[in-house]
């Protein structure tokens, strides 16, 4: 059995290190996916990726599928999902570019996004509890994988998911941070509900790529984002190199 999932985020079209075996189109009662599952080894151990904003990073974070991803996800029938987010830092232990993050809460600010299974054509009100958004389980060997590889990361935090694809204003971060949120990113939700309404296992390791809106002198850098992307998203590699094993022997 596939020992898990890994969602690409921005940074993360493609594992480098991962060797492929096969492709996989799935459909679902959703529509397309944003890709085809891709199979291969990592770290010794079969798992299947997808790139959340497709193979040639085309989708804008507000149209993604994301009922068709986490449903051919679980199709594959891995039962843990690896989510990587780039996000921007909001309070002070979450300024420094290409920090790991593994949140464990998150605030949803997104709107007309597709965002239950659970609509009318059910026909039963299904409610889904969420006071714990994230697998407890997935972040603790997230956590030990990040610790043993002596990889900058912070253990906790709450994620603000916005709707994106601009930037935020520095009153709405303003506000995000008055309200509890230490990061901010554009697809964390409805992703992390969905999963849960699946009982899929997920978890997220978000990515620092620069301080969030009014957190900085200037503008947000396009260019200082893609150099802090490349940083982190070489740690996010080794992270999974470290973890897989782990999650297998789970």
């Amino acid at each position: 059995m596939t020992a898990v999932a890994i969602i690409g985020g921005s940074g993360l079209t493609n594992l480098k290190n991962l060797e492929i075996t096969r492709r996989e189109v799935v459909r679902t009662p959703y529509g397309e996916p944003s890709g085809p599952m891709v199979y291969g080894q990592l770290g010794g151990q079969e798992v299947v990726f997808l790139p959340r904003h497709g193979p040639g990073h085309t989708i804008p974070p507000h149209e993604i599928n994301y009922r068709a991803n986490i449903w051919a996800l679980k199709e594959t029938g891995v039962k843990r999902v690896i989510a990587v987010n780039a996000v921007g830092g909001i309070t002070p232990d979450y300024l420094i570019p290409g920090t790991l993050v593994f949140p464990d809460q998150i605030i949803d600010y997104t709107y007309g996004r597709a965002h239950t299974f659970f609509g009318s054509e059910h026909k039963k009100v299904t409610h889904v509890d969420f006071t714990s958004p994230y697998c407890e389980e997935l972040r603790k060997l997230l956590i030990e994988a990040a610790r043993q590889a002596k990889l900058p990361a912070v253990m906790h935090g709450a994620y603000g998911a916005t709707q994106g694809p601009r930037f935020e204003s520095a009153a709405e971060i303003a506000r995000m941070e008055r309200d509890g949120a230490d990061i901010v990113g554009m697809t964390g939700m409805p992703e992390t509900g969905l999963a849960r309404e699946l009982e899929l296992c997920y978890a997220s390791v978000a990515v620092v790529v620069n301080p969030a809106a009014g957190k900085t002198k200037g503008v947000i850098s396009l260019k200082e984002i893609e150099k802090n992307l490349e940083t982190g998203m070489a740690r996010v590699r080794t992270l999974l190199e470290q973890v897989i094993p782990r999650i297998a022997r789970a």
